[in-house]
Formats: C-alpha cells, sequence, structure tokens
C-alpha cells in the first residue's frame, strides 16, 4: 500500500477528502502525515481534528527554496512517504530527481493557460473571467520544477456563466476538485503498480 503525504498551506479541503476517501478504502493508500507552509493555516487543526500528523514547516526559516524543500522532503523520506499530493500548498518546492513523477497537484484552472507564478486561489478565477472564456475547471497535474508545468493528468471541464463571480466559479470548481482528485490519485496508484513500480 502506498504511503502518502499531503502539503497544504490554507483550508486543507483537498487533503481531507483524499484522507476520508484512503480512510473508506476508496483509494489503495495510507495518509501518513502533512507538511503546511503555515502554522496559522486552518487546515493544520482541521488534519489534526481527523488523526493525521500534521508537521509546519515554514520558508521563512530557510536561506533558499533549495534548502525549504529538502527540509519537506526529507521529513517525508522520514516517514517512508511514496507519493506527495500538493493540495493548496503555495511555496516554491525545488523537486529532487528522486521524487520526479511521484508529486501531484491540482490546479483551480486550466492549463497552461492560467497557470504560473502567482496564479492561485481567486487570482484563477480572476483570470478566467477576465479572459472571457466559456469553460474553467480543475486541472490535476505531476510536479516539476516550473510552475504548473509537469505533465497533465487530467482535468474537468466546469462552464463558466453569465453573471458569474470569482466566488461563485470558485464554488463550483470546488466541487469539481473534490470529485477529480480521488479519481486521479485511485488511476496513479493503480498505473504504478501495473508497471511493477517499487520505492
Amino acid at each position: 500500500m502506498k504511503r502518502i503525504a499531503f502539503f497544504i498551506s490554507g483550508t486543507g479541503g483537498n487533503a481531507l477528502n483524499l484522507f476520508k476517501v484512503c480512510g473508506e478504502g476508496g483509494i489503495d493508500a495510507l495518509a501518513v502525515m502533512a507538511i503546511s507552509s503555515s502554522a496559522k493555516a486552518i487546515g493544520v487543526e482541521r488534519l489534526r481534528a481527523v488523526g493525521l500528523r500534521v508537521e509546519v514547516v515554514i520558508r521563512s526559516s530557510f536561506n533558499s527554496d533549495d534548502e525549504y524543500s529538502r527540509e519537506c522532503f526529507s521529513r517525508c523520506e522520514a516517514d517512508a512517504v511514496d507519493i506527495i499530493c500538493l493540495c493548496g500548498f503555495l511555496k516554491k518546492l525545488v523537486i529532487p530527481d528522486q521524487w520526479m513523477e511521484r508529486v501531484l497537484n491540482i490546479h483551480p484552472g486550466p492549463l497552461p493557460q492560467f497557470g504560473g507564478s502567482g496564479m492561485y486561489g481567486h487570482f484563477v478565477h480572476e483570470a478566467v473571467l477576465s479572459a472571457g472564456v466559456s469553460e474553467s475547471g480543475p486541472t490535476i497535474h505531476l510536479v516539476d520544477n516550473q510552475y504548473d508545468h509537469g505533465k497533465i493528468l487530467a482535468f474537468e471541464p466546469v462552464p463558466v456563466f453569465t453573471g458569474d463571480t470569482p466566488a461563485t466559479l470558485q464554488k463550483r470548481v470546488y466541487e469539481a476538485e473534490m470529485r477529480l482528485y480521488p479519481i486521479v490519485l485511485r488511476n496513479f496508484i493503480s498505473s504504478l503498480s501495473a508497471k511493477g513500480n517499487q520505492r
């Protein structure tokens, strides 16, 4: 059974959802820990309340993205984590070679059109509405060392309606995120098993 860690910076909604699905047997994985980039993130106490260990790793405590990333990954390695799921994690990670294709991220808009540095949360929904496109939706991708750049694993289209605000669009995209991330993680783990991928 694959061991999963969640990285959060905010409410931890996607992490809570994945934790629940794993616990119910919907994903053949064991959620073992989470890392939060903020001690004040709402998700810290929400995840601890359901029994998940959460460690807080603050970016300002480190001199560089490389040092910060090494600390985050070393904590995962100490707990024999196989796969990391970014769930609203807002700090830059430098992905070591051994972690390539083992870190997933969910982005609240279509990629690559609405990705890149500074494109997160409401900024994505504002950009989608400003662009006048008819469709948004969450994208799940593998993480590499460019923002929102790695191989796309899945996208769920969400219609943009006349009169939408960032808040109303965000609500529908979030509902799609709750559906999509568990499916993609389950399929991703199945594909690793099919390849005989070993830790």
